[in-house]
């Protein structure tokens, strides 16, 4: 009880409600995206030093992304409804709403990562053959994804104190706790890859342990971060049950965010399986092209993390004048950051693909007109991010999930897969930029919806 009540005490304003609105989105926002950056960095480098030890061991990693993307899925999709419950607690200035938010979190973001420890290391191995029968291939990805699974709690913990830090407004540890993890990875990356030091040369390995090490030293510090620095909010579980209620909440909003993420992970096996009917190195130039546009997609999603629990606040605070402030600046900042991806992607695809991933000259002829074609889609995709993300913020998680659903299961597999029946392996790529056109028309429509039913009726008085 007394710890409930030292909550209510410091927080008299938060400075969701208060501090300016371009100033406070980018105060939260750029020490996100910051961060998220040197996390792109870090998925480049992990490939970069890979791709050094042949084209099947960047195959193998390419095609290990779509269970990685789940776990980011569930971590992320939970941690949206943790900072969705928190800051709209907060904004109604219910601090023990806001602990539970947190303790429970806390509490899923565990349970989460046994699961995923038990799926890996018991379905590792099955996974790849499912996609190729080349057995180098299917080695080195059961060893990478194997070590990722079963040190899962490095992603989830990590995701989950960073959620409650976010959610409270105090962004600039998260950029410590990213940033420090990711140098970390890429420091240990060609030591335990190439067997640097006189330590064992492990390869594909050695990738997943720099990459698992770098996020539990990021567990930690995120860890140390909430107990000293984060003051409105406890995640003291001693006595700790779990409160179905607030799980409930936290899933109406998350689930919904968790289906929307995981349809990128299906999306993207299926979409290997159907580049693997040309060949290995069609899908690893897909793969390298999702580490690529990461340094355009990370700080967009840096800024949306920044979004979110201001819209959240605000929502509960009842002000309809800061929730359209903030969206409306999140749109601009958006769609500029795509423009700039989209003229490097169109510029300097072969400079890309070469420097950085050794690419063959059969890699070069799938992958120049592959990287042109897919980033037209930037035109389209910033806009869609950050609505689909006022949507999560507002607890319409469900909007996001029809419009990425829509996007991703039935336009981009169906065209995909139509066009390289029809018209082969060049086509394949165009099913992308005719998928964020239908998610602009989607969202659009749902972005007007939400404003009449919730936005519009908010008493600012």
């Amino acid at each position: 009880m007394s710890d409930i009540q030292t909550k209510d005490t410091p927080v008299q304003e938060n400075k969701m409600g208060t501090m300016p609105v371009p100033k406070l989105l980018l105060s939260m926002s750029l020490p996100m995206m910051l961060s998220m950056l040197v996390q792109a960095l870090y998925n480049i480098v992990d490939s970069m030093f890979v791709a050094q030890l042949n084209e099947d061991a960047l195959t193998a990693v390419s095609l290990a992304f779509p269970i990685q993307t789940l776990m980011i899925a569930v971590a992320s999709g939970t941690g949206v409804g943790i900072n969705a419950l928190l800051s709209r607690s907060l904004g109604e200035k219910n601090y023990e709403g806001a602990n539970n938010a947190a303790r429970n979190g806390l509490f899923l973001g565990i349970v989460s990562c046994i699961v995923f420890a038990v799926i890996g290391g018991f379905g590792s191995h099955l996974f790849f053959a499912m996609q190729t029968d080349n057995q180098r291939i299917v080695t080195y990805g059961t060893q990478y994804l194997t070590i990722i699974t079963i040190c899962s709690a490095g992603i989830f913990l990590q995701i989950t104190f960073e959620r409650l830090l976010q959610s409270t407004g105090k962004t600039i540890y998260n950029m410590i706790t990213q940033g420090t993890g990711a140098i970390i990875n890429i420091i240990l990356d060609p030591i335990l890859i190439f067997g640097l030091f006189g330590l064992p040369r492990l390869e594909v390995a050695g990738a997943a342990l720099a990459t698992i090490i770098g996020q539990i030293v990021a567990v930690f510090l995120s860890f140390y971060f909430n107990i000293k620095k984060n003051k409105e909010i406890s995640i003291n579980l001693r006595g700790f049950r779990p409160h179905l209620r607030t799980i409930t909440v936290i899933y109406e909003v998350g689930i919904p965010s968790i289906i929307m993420q995981a349809i990128g992970s299906v999306m993207t096996f299926g979409m290997n399986k159907i580049l693997l009917m040309f060949s290995s190195t069609a899908a690893a130039v897909f793969g390298v092209y999702f580490k690529l546009q990461s340094f355009i997609f990370m700080p967009v999603f840096g800024l949306n993390n920044g979004m979110i629990p201001i819209i959240a606040f605000n929502y509960g605070a009842r002000n309809k004048k800061r929730i359209t402030q903030t969206a409306k600046l999140s749109v601009v900042i958006a769609v500029s950051i795509m423009l700039i991806g989209l003229a490097i992607f169109q510029t300097l695809p072969g400079v890309l693909l070469k420097n950085l991933f050794d690419a063959s000259e059969h890699m070069l002829t799938i992958g120049v007109p592959a990287l042109r074609i897919i980033s037209l889609s930037f035109l389209f995709a910033g806009y869609c991010i950050i609505v689909g993300s006022i949507f999560q913020a507002l607890g319409n998680g469900i909007y996001s999930l029809i419009v990425s659903a829509a996007r991703q299961l039935f336009v981009i597999l169906p065209v995909a897969y139509i066009f390289a029946k029809v018209f082969g392996l060049s086509m394949v790529w165009w099913s992308i930029p005719i998928a964020e056109i239908v998610s602009v028309i989607l969202s659009t429509i749902l972005l007007k919806r939400i404003y009449r039913m919730k936005i519009q009726p908010l008493d600012n008085e």
